[in-house]
């Protein structure tokens, strides 16, 4: 008999563990279930270099400051340490190595038909709930874009979420494909080990980190753009995020390495060529392509469309009653997959699906 629970959340990460805040403070009785041995959800992954775009007031889970410097710009490090001492203070069932295998409809005692959704785990236990929040983001899920040659190529192959480090690229020659945060990030720490391109569609697009003193993040928030669903439009232009930049970003690439180029055509071998007809030899393709939502798991027909992303509104599925999501890039605004977003979200979802 699968035990019973009025919300049940997948995943122990930032947006996770802000859902269940959430949930504890409109009354609920979270469940949280999370893959790893410890609630941190991807951050124990990431490069070891990484820092936070947004400082850290500006960074912050419901209910809990970014301890240290407020107009500093914290690393890996300290989120992790950051999600595991809000988990612990978090009076919430967290129940860490439950890895999630299935979401479907059901009907468990006590629960309108239709209502009520079971969830099973990897050990085979399953539970039961007439609100299941997907909160596992997208860390498992690398998007491995369509690019002629790749599969074939006889070079080294990496996605940004295999990249930890900058040492082991030593005297060798990288092409980076994407041109977000991440990659210009990545680039310019590997630019003092190795010779390094950045190979985009569109040329990138820089925004200051700061103007007239104060971080971007928080005129977002001032002028509303940061909650603004049609803010994608505006700030992408349809061309891609742009990077935040106190300056040294700009500057780096300025110098020729790392260098900026249009996409090549195709791979070939161990060869790039070039949009030219040039051709050069790569050790190495890293792609710094972004991911798709990790939500495997939903196994019922119709929760997600034929590319595998979830079917909601503002975080709402459109399709089984009950089913909401928090951590979504771009779910209902500029800032719902970071830490400063991901609580509004949840209090959107949590509002919505209440009967």
């Amino acid at each position: 008999m699968p035990h019973r629970f009025d919300t049940i959340i997948i995943g122990g990460g930032q947006a996770g563990l802000a859902t269940a805040r959430v949930a504890l403070d409109l009354g609920l009785t979270p469940l949280v279930l999370e893959a790893a041995r410890s609630a941190a959800g991807s951050w124990p992954h990431y490069y070891d270099s990484l820092a936070l775009f947004s400082p850290a007031r500006r960074s912050a889970l419901p209910g809990a400051p970014f301890p240290g410097d407020p107009d500093g710009y914290p690393t890996r490090d300290e989120v992790i340490a950051y999600l595991a001492g809000y988990a612990e203070r978090l009076d919430a069932d967290i129940r860490t190595g439950h890895r999630v295998v299935k979401v479907a409809a059901g009907v468990g005692a006590g629960a309108r038909p239709g209502r009520a959704l079971e969830v099973a785990v990897e050990s085979g236990e399953s539970f039961t709930a007439p609100a299941v929040i997907a909160a596992t983001g997208a860390f498992s899920r690398p998007h491995r874009p369509d690019v002629p040659g790749l599969d074939s190529f006889t070079g080294t192959v990496l996605h940004s979420s295999q990249y930890r480090r900058p040492g082991e690229f030593a005297g060798g020659r990288v092409v980076i494909v994407g041109g977000g945060n991440s990659a210009v990030q990545i680039a310019i720490e590997l630019a003092g080990h190795c010779r390094v391109t950045l190979a985009t569609r569109h040329p990138l697009r820089f925004m200051p980190q700061r103007v007239a003193g104060v971080d971007m993040h928080l005129w977002l928030q001032r002028t509303g753009l940061d909650a603004a669903g049609w803010a994608r439009r505006l700030l992408t232009g349809g061309k891609g995020t742009p990077v935040f930049d106190t300056g040294t970003y700009r500057d780096a690439i300025a110098t020729g390495n790392p260098d900026r180029r249009p996409l090549f055509t195709h791979l070939e071998g161990d060869h790039v060529v070039w949009a030219d007809g040039t051709r050069e030899r790569v050790e190495v393709v890293l792609l710094a392509t972004g991911y798709r939502p990790g939500v495997d798991y939903l196994a019922d027909p119709g929760a997600l469309d034929q590319a595998g992303m979830p079917r909601h509104r503002g975080g709402i599925s459109i399709t089984h009653p009950g089913l909401g999501y928090v951590g979504l890039e771009w779910q209902r605004s500029f800032a719902s997959a970071t830490l400063r977003g991901v609580g509004a979200d949840a209090r959107h979802v949590l509002t919505g699906l209440r009967p």
